[in-house]
């Protein structure tokens, strides 16, 4: 029997496609618990095994007692491969969603594929039956419901659906909640030897079910699922219910699934090609920088609905998962975007686009940027900070799952938000850096959606010039942490965003406005380091000489080489921090020992040689490890425990990406200077 590879996560992907349909196995074994939706709802993949006459339990805890001995697990950035051993066979099973950043097309594809290999290791011929079963409960946020469904034999293809009889789209908005409409999909090449069906499964409930018979022999038997949701509706859009990107153009969920089934051999090689040459680039810096990118991959993507506006111009919403249901959330984009800068910068764009949108309303009269546009899946306009009864609106305290209305249709003069709850400073430079980043990595290609933009980011910039050197008592990104007054961190963030106007500035032919723009920037860094700088570090906050923080943002005065801040302080920064480490990473700052794994790797990509990235990636692969909690890959946890705190499947994973995506803008330097 083959050595396997055995990786250990806290919550393994199995189907991934987006912030609802979405299923993992929360164990180190597949048959130790049952699969569940990121938010720990049972979502039941059941799965038997029948060798020779016995049975045995493949996936979930329910059934037989007896299991198959799993042996190995390996977790690739888009797929995860089970092997398993049991009377003279060898199982394979993998789960692949193809989210592949090059083909939106694909990556917004509601199908996900699971394939079965088996083979005779004991130079025997053995019997094989494979029963899937797929419950009701992935088709609704709770209870029983009476179920429809029904078996389609097409042309190649065979096909059964379920969902509940009575559909209400979008019914429902805000953050510990599953789908509650539409329909589940499973679909398989016509073959002889497998079936399926709708019925009742092991647990008596209303399960789609595929059972597959194999003759397994020393050449490995192959089939495969398609596993697909329609999720008829997906986002309430600034007064349109549109569907996924895929259906931007009428098509309908039976061509999707053939779609699927047909490029299945071709989409498997991609991805597999993909998956080599990520975990290649990312084994440069070391094997935890490669285990936490590949675990941290398809979640970052699943967690966003990819939709198109009016225009037909994608449209990237994130879900605040398990923080408070926001959609589009703008500090939520701003920390993910080093995984979309590298592999499609367009996704980008597609983040800002809707915050760029409701800026321009009436009923956004402020001089600094919105948090977000509403609460998943409904873009209806900033709900964070709301004031609650502010006049023409009452009664705006919204449980989970209430839908808030149209916030975005408001008059101006209609005070909405409570500015004590705003991020000004954090949300204005979170925006000038992703425009400038986009520049930075897609070129000319963006400058038209700058220009149209630029008022907005024109009256930003200002607000930084004004008030970024030293903010007063704002909230951040950071804001579980709560209000901090003369936040450095935050100042930080405040010259890049000014450094980034002057970037916009420069590209769109405005040379000289860039140079004051940049010695702005300038002077504003030396005079933050004059007042923020202790022994061998600085500050969390200007007034406060004892104290420390991670200085994240300062990572973009490396990649714009804008040389804002000296060789020393990264030197002297970077020494602190690894003086600094705890057994699962560095702390955030110095009043907890609680964590942000995005924000370490940011610190993290401002090391001048890949392996000492390594170090700061080799705690956060312990924390994969070894962590209690059996959650998909938390962001904040503590550096001591290992016990994460609330967040899990949150976007903001793709920020670990920003090591790759310094190096990627190094080569892009050096081929820069070859021209």
């Amino acid at each position: 029997m083959k050595n396997r590879q055995i990786t250990r996560l806290p919550a393994v992907p199995l189907v991934t496609c987006d912030p609802y349909f979405s299923l993992w196995s929360p164990a180190d074994h597949l048959y130790d618990k049952n699969t569940c939706h990121w938010t720990g709802r049972p979502k039941p993949i059941r799965g038997y095994i029948r060798i020779d006459g016995n049975e045995y339990r493949l996936i979930g805890s329910d059934g037989p007692s007896q299991t198959v001995r799993q042996t190995g697990l390996d977790v690739t950035p888009t797929a995860s491969k089970y092997w398993f051993e049991s009377c003279g066979t060898e199982i394979a099973l993998t789960f692949c969603t193809p989210l592949l950043l090059d083909d939106l097309d694909i990556m917004s594809s509601p199908c996900s594929y699971i394939d079965v290999s088996i083979v005779s290791v004991d130079n025997c011929e053995h019997d094989v039956e494979l029963r899937l079963e797929f419950d009701e409960a992935i088709c609704c946020n709770s209870g029983r419901p009476l179920m429809a469904g029904g078996e389609l034999k097409l042309p190649g293809m065979d096909m059964v659906w379920m969902g509940k009889r009575a559909q209400a789209p979008l019914s429902h908005s805000g953050d510990d909640v599953t789908i509650d409409w539409g329909y589940l999909y499973l679909a398989v090449p016509s073959d002889e030897n497998t079936t399926l069906s709708l019925g009742h499964g092991t647990m008596g409930t209303t399960s789609l079910i595929s059972h597959m018979a194999f003759r397994a022999t020393k050449e490995p038997s192959k089939r495969y699922l398609v596993v697909a949701y329609d999720d008829i509706a997906s986002i309430f859009y600034f007064g349109r219910f549109q569907p996924g990107w895929w259906a931007r153009s009428g098509k309908d969920i039976i061509t999707a699934v053939k779609e699927a089934v047909d490029d299945h051999d071709r989409l498997l090689i991609k991805c597999q090609e993909f998956d080599d040459s990520l975990t290649e680039e990312a084994l440069k810096f070391g094997p935890s920088y490669a285990l936490i990118c590949a675990a941290a991959y398809r979640q970052t993507i699943a967690a966003h609905k990819l939709i198109a506006d009016e225009q037909g111009n994608p449209v990237f919403l994130s879900k605040e998962c398990f923080s408070n249901g926001c959609i589009g959330t703008v500090d939520v984009s701003y920390p993910s975007i080093p995984l979309f800068l590298r592999f499609n910068p367009r996704l980008v764009e597609a983040m800002m686009r809707p915050v760029i949108r409701f800026a321009k309303l009436p009923v956004w009269p402020y001089d600094f940027a919105p948090h977000d546009v509403g609460r998943y899946p409904y873009v209806i306009g900033q709900v964070y900070g709301l004031r609650g009864n502010a006049e023409p609106i009452r009664n705006l305290h919204m449980a989970n799952g209430d839908v808030y209305p149209k916030l975005y249709i408001m008059p101006s003069g209609v005070e909405l938000y409570d500015l004590h709850y705003q991020m000004p400073v954090e949300e204005c430079g979170n925006m000038l850096v992703m425009a400038a980043s986009l520049l930075t990595f897609g070129g000319n290609t963006y400058t038209g959606f700058i220009k149209e933009a630029m008022v907005l980011f024109e009256k930003w910039v200002q607000y930084l010039l004004k008030n970024g050197s030293d903010p007063g008592n704002q909230l951040c990104t950071d804001d579980f942490a709560g209000h901090l007054s003369h936040n450095v961190n935050l100042a930080i963030k405040a010259v890049l965003g000014i450094e980034s106007f002057a970037i916009l500035l420069k590209a769109l032919g405005r040379e000289q406005e860039a140079g004051e723009y940049h010695n702005k920037a300038a002077d504003m860094a030396n005079d933050i380091l004059l007042r923020a700088g202790s022994e061998q570090r600085t500050r969390l906050t200007f007034d406060r000489p004892d104290s420390w923080s991670l200085k994240y943002n300062s990572v973009w005065d490396i990649i714009f080489a804008s040389g804002l801040f000296p060789d020393s302080f990264y030197k002297d920064e970077l020494n602190w921090y690894k003086t600094h480490c705890n057994r699962y990473g560095v702390p955030l700052d110095n009043r907890r020992d609680y964590t942000k794994s995005d924000w370490i790797m940011w610190c993290a990509a401002m090391n001048e040689r890949p392996e000492d990235v390594e170090v700061f990636a080799e705690p956060l692969a312990r924390f994969l490890q070894e962590s209690p909690d059996r959650v998909p890959f938390s962001d904040w946890f503590d550096t001591n425990t290992g016990i994460h705190h609330s967040f899990q499947n949150r976007t903001v994973q793709g920020g670990l990406y920003m090591p790759l995506l310094r190096f990627y803008r190094k080569e892009m330097q050096g081929k820069e200077l070859e021209k």
